[in-house]
């Protein structure tokens, strides 16, 4: 834990003239007593229930103790579900996802798991699909609308090349709509060509400052390809501009030549690039996960929920140690007035 506003720490010192003065007036209590009446008659009437008198005072003490905590605005690192969180769904739907090493088919197969992985998902997270083969689409934008993007996922229409590059970066202009990510731009470069009167302009790029990898907690792209870039942006040129965003992305290589292995009777275009995509994952801080079933795509699917839905995030914790104190102070004034018909 730690302080925005240390300086604030010093007012704690003042603390222990509380329980100093509250002694100080017990004991002048007691000499005013002496003066009036026996301190037989006093002790007999008060026998058992001593300890009731310093508990509201004690509970006062603590509720000052807590506000002058939370003038300091403490910052804790807690377990916190993401404020708005966001994530994108990038999948392959070039044609050689119709192979059938992953039964039924990589297509079929990466459907399925990908609707468990909704199902599974807690209901207050966003999720956008992205598809890709020779370009690249939003399919869904964000919504937490389960059955929207599951109807989108049955609607998956299979297409020629593979653009994995092209695939990351329309999922961070997803994410990121104000920074003015330009897919055609940097697939064709900035050269003015004619555009329909129904295209809408679009902001110029924003400069970003680089912040370290991984470190967005807000949003992160889920990655699925079975083969390799034979088209659109670099792959690892949109690897660093997720990194540079701080977008952990999360990839899974579906089908054969996964983990080392490779199949000399399959052409190379339909063979898994892993170390790419591996390299995509190192450099975005996220992971790569090969599954080359349809069981161990859905385990990867449900893994990759499971790590999603909680972040440990640097949290003021303020409110809550404000809330604490008044709890601790409305409690001293109830218990106050129940046993002594009086205000501590």
């Amino acid at each position: 834990m730690f302080f925005l506003w240390p300086q604030y720490l010093w007012l704690m010192l003042a603390l222990p003239l509380l329980p100093v003065t509250y002694l100080w007036l017990l004991r002048r209590k007691g000499k005013l007593a002496v003066r009036y009446s026996s301190m037989a008659h006093v002790r007999a009437a008060t026998a058992g229930r001593q300890w009731r008198r310093h508990v509201p005072p004690a509970l006062l003490l603590l509720a000052f103790a807590g506000l002058l905590l939370a003038a300091a605005r403490p910052m804790a690192r807690v377990p916190l579900p993401w404020a708005r969180s966001t994530i994108i769904l990038a999948m392959d739907v070039s044609l050689s996802m119709q192979v059938s090493d992953v039964k039924p088919t990589r297509m079929v197969a990466a459907q399925d798991a990908a609707k468990l992985f909704l199902s599974e998902l807690p209901k207050n997270i966003e999720v956008g699909l992205v598809t890709f083969a020779a370009s690249s689409q939003v399919a869904q934008a964000a919504t937490l609308e389960r059955p929207t993007l599951v109807k989108a996922i049955d609607a998956f229409q299979m297409q020629i090349g593979t653009a994995v590059g092209s695939a990351i970066v329309t999922s961070l202009a997803e994410l990121f709509p104000d920074q003015g990510i330009n897919l055609e731009e940097m697939t064709f470069g900035s050269k003015p060509r004619g555009r329909s009167l129904d295209d809408k302009v679009k902001p110029p790029p924003r400069q970003i400052t680089p912040v370290a990898p991984g470190s967005y907690d807000a949003a992160a792209i889920i990655l699925l390809s079975d083969g390799r870039r034979t088209t659109g942006v670099d792959t690892l040129e949109a690897a660093k501009m997720a990194a540079d965003r701080g977008v952990r992305i999360y990839v899974i290589g579906l089908g054969v030549g996964g983990n080392g292995a490779m199949t000399e009777d399959m052409p190379i275009y339909l063979q898994l690039d892993e170390p790419t995509l591996r390299e995509v994952a190192r450099m975005t801080g996220g992971e790569y996960h090969h599954a080359g079933t349809a069981e161990a795509l859905r385990s990867v699917y449900e893994n990759l929920g499971s790590r999603v839905q909680v972040q440990t995030r640097e949290t003021e914790v303020t409110a809550l140690l404000a809330l604490l104190s008044a709890v601790l102070a409305l409690a001293a004034g109830v218990l106050s007035l129940l046993w002594f018909r009086r205000v501590v």
